[in-house]
């Protein structure tokens, strides 16, 4: 753990012995950690890099105030997995089957309106995504309500229930250590998170000026807790990661049918299933008081609380518990969200060729074409540096390695 101040003042402490920290990143730290209501200190994550709004991969422990943009927009993103009772040897020789069996059975890819013929959407809405919506219309009605901007997005949501998105987003069928089968998916809240967290956003940047507040990063526009925009943003958000554990739930139904019909011997999933935000805001105690901590980019363990670090599409996985003690503490009870990206989406596009990316993947039923070379294992940091960084409060349980990789 690496202990300094930043350029602004504020307290910072680091788990990023041997990875790389790109300057912009720094900055963004620096202003972060110099806000008066960050609590003690901010915790960065080894696997940081610049992100839109905040730095990805810190956790950040505020009193009296929330920032949106540090929160960002995928709310309640996170990961999902699950263990069969499967082993490596009951799969087909050839996976292309169940991948395509997974892809069938989860709309990926780019939505735009939601229509038939979007492949990120559901033309028709299966009947599980449409009980589990019924759960949570009520409460996204009142939202609209007070804000009706959110109101187009909150419209898609019951089309985008159960779907994967894009980018980083994925479905997985990985090995573990002992050749046993798992399942795990990384995705968020869809269109409607994106949307109240922009929206949210905006409305903070409003507040800042409406009370003449400057600040070196306009991303920083902060609502103060006891006004009526901090406790709508709050029960949105809520509502939003709520949304997010669902929408993964219902992938993971949906990929165990598809093995089910690929693998013709039964099987149960015979350990409780792991599900985790690595993007959100939680009310937590911390050196004593009560806080709002925000993650962006970074998972909450405990020793009886297992998280989910994935790699990339090519590299090892891992579900992780927390060990305790000091590192433990200054963490702020968390761990890495994944490997992190080592470059932009455009540098990998412009470094790596067709040829790197099915390399990287030899032997991963995945894509391998180019509009997924920026996801390539390249353009991310070294998983097992990342894993070595934070090795004083992290456990490793289970190490995954996929098979299959279904992309948005």
């Amino acid at each position: 753990m690496q202990v300094f101040e930043g350029a602004r003042g504020g307290l910072i402490k680091a788990w990023i012995d041997g990875v790389a920290v790109e300057d912009q990143a720094r900055t963004q730290l620096d202003n972060i950690a110099a806000m008066p209501f960050i609590h003690k200190h901010v915790a960065i994550m080894p696997d940081v890099h610049w992100g839109m709004g905040a730095t990805i991969g810190s956790v950040i422990p505020t009193k009296g105030a929330i920032i949106p943009a540090a929160v960002g927009v995928d709310l309640g993103c996170g990961m999902m997995a699950v263990r069969t009772t499967l082993k490596a040897s009951d799969l087909p020789d050839n996976l292309s089957g169940l991948r395509s069996a997974i892809e069938a059975r989860i709309p990926h890819g780019r939505t735009d309106n939601g229509g038939v013929n979007d492949r990120g959407a559901w033309g028709e809405a299966p009947v599980s995504a449409n009980a589990e919506f019924s759960k949570l219309s009520d409460e996204l009605k009142k939202i609209v309500e007070k804000h009706p901007k959110i109101s187009q997005a909150a419209n898609r949501a019951q089309t985008h229930l159960g779907t994967l998105g894009t980018g980083n987003h994925f479905v997985e069928v990985c090995l573990d250590e002992t050749e046993a089968v798992w399942i795990m998916l990384h995705s968020g809240s869809r269109g409607i998170g994106n949307r109240i967290g922009s929206y949210f956003i905006e409305r903070a940047k409003h507040e800042m000026k409406r009370w003449f507040i400057n600040l070196p990063d306009e991303d920083l526009a902060y609502l103060a807790e006891g006004s009526d925009l901090f406790g709508d943003y709050m029960g949105a958000v809520s509502w939003a990661q709520r949304f997010a554990r669902t929408n993964r739930e219902l992938m993971m139904t949906a990929a165990l049918e598809a093995l089910s019909v690929t693998v013709p011997k039964r099987f149960t999933c015979d350990c409780e299933a792991v599900n985790c935000h690595h993007n959100y805001v939680a009310h937590e105690r911390h050196f004593g008081s009560d806080v709002l901590v925000t993650r962006k980019g970074a998972v909450r363990i405990t020793p009886e609380t297992l998280g989910i670090i994935p790699g990339s599409m090519g590299a090892r996985s891992f579900i992780v518990r927390g060990i305790a003690g000091e590192g433990m503490t200054q963490s702020l009870c968390s761990c890495s969200h994944g490997a992190g990206r080592a470059m932009s989406r455009a540098e990998a596009k412009r470094r790596f060729s067709l040829e790197d990316h099915a390399l990287a993947t030899r032997g991963v039923e995945c894509r391998k074409d180019a509009d997924v070379i920026d996801e390539t294992p390249a353009a991310y940091k070294d998983i097992d540096a990342v894993m070595k960084a934070q090795s004083d409060h992290v456990e490793i349980v289970h190490t995954l390695k996929q098979v299959v990789c279904v992309k948005g």
